[in-house]
C-alpha cells in the first residue's frame, strides 16, 4: 500500500518552531535547508523531512522503505510504501492552483494535453487542468527516478478517475499507476504516481508541526 500524507508548514514561520524542527534533523538535511534564502523554502525543506520522521516514527516504517517527498505554498506531503518492497517506484507532487503557465504547456506537454488545457471554458478550469497536468507529469518524473532530466513530452496522460498514460517511454514500459487528491478549502492538486496499483484513495492530515 503506498500511504500519502499532507502537513501544514505556517507553524514553521515562527523563528522559533522553526528551529525547535530544524535541531533535530540529520545534518545533510540541515545543510539543505541552510542553502535556501526565503523563509518559506526553508520551512518546505525542513517540515517535509520532519514529517517522514513523524511517519517512520508513528508506523515503525523500516528506513529502506521507499518515499518520496514535495512541498508547495504552505504545505509538504510524503507518499511511502508501507509494504517496504524495495522495488517499488513512488513520487508523488503538490502545486498550489495559480495562473496557468500556457507558455510552458505548449512548449513542453504532449499536443493533446496542452489543447486540452485550451478548450476549458474558464481561465479558473485552465488553470486547474495545468495543474492537474503537471502534478502527474511531476509525479512519474520522479517515480522513475529520472525527474526532469525526462522530457514531459516523451510521456502522455489521458485525465480521468483514475488518470492513465496512453503514452509512455519506452525504458519505462511497465504500468504505473495514479491517484489524485483534492482536499476541501486547501486550492492546490496532489498526485502519487507508482508502480504498484494499491495507492490509497484517501490522504492523510494526522501529523502536526511542530
Amino acid at each position: 500500500m503506498i500511504r500519502t500524507w499532507l502537513a501544514d508548514i505556517t507553524p514553521l514561520y515562527d523563528v522559533n518552531k522553526y528551529q525547535e524542527v530544524y535541531d533535530t534533523l540529520p545534518a545533510f538535511r540541515q545543510e539543505k535547508a541552510n542553502c535556501l534564502q526565503s523563509l518559506n523554502k526553508k520551512a518546505q525543506s525542513v517540515a517535509a523531512w520532519a514529517l517522514l520522521e513523524k511517519i517512520r516514527k508513528c508506523y515503525q516504517i523500516d528506513e529502506c522503505s521507499v518515499y518520496n517527498l514535495s512541498h508547495s505554498g504552505d504545505y509538504v506531503i510524503c507518499a511511502v510504501d508501507m509494504t517496504g518492497c524495495q522495488h517499488t517506484q513512488v513520487g508523488c507532487d503538490i502545486q498550489k492552483i495559480e495562473k496557468p503557465n500556457l507558455n510552458l504547456a505548449n512548449r513542453y506537454f504532449c499536443k493533446q494535453e496542452y489543447e486540452s488545457i485550451l478548450e476549458r471554458e474558464t481561465y479558473l478550469e485552465q488553470a486547474e487542468y495545468f495543474c492537474r497536468y503537471w502534478v502527474l507529469k511531476e509525479s512519474f518524473m520522479k517515480a522513475t527516478r529520472k525527474g526532469m532530466a525526462l522530457n514531459m513530452s516523451s510521456f502522455e496522460i489521458q485525465l480521468g478517475n483514475p488518470p492513465r498514460l496512453i503514452r509512455q517511454p519506452k525504458e519505462f514500459s511497465q504500468s504505473y499507476y495514479y491517484q489524485e487528491y483534492v482536499v476541501q478549502g486547501i486550492p492546490y492538486r496532489i498526485a502519487v504516481c507508482s508502480n504498484r496499483s494499491s495507492i490509497e484513495p484517501k490522504i492523510q492530515m494526522e501529523f502536526k508541526l511542530p
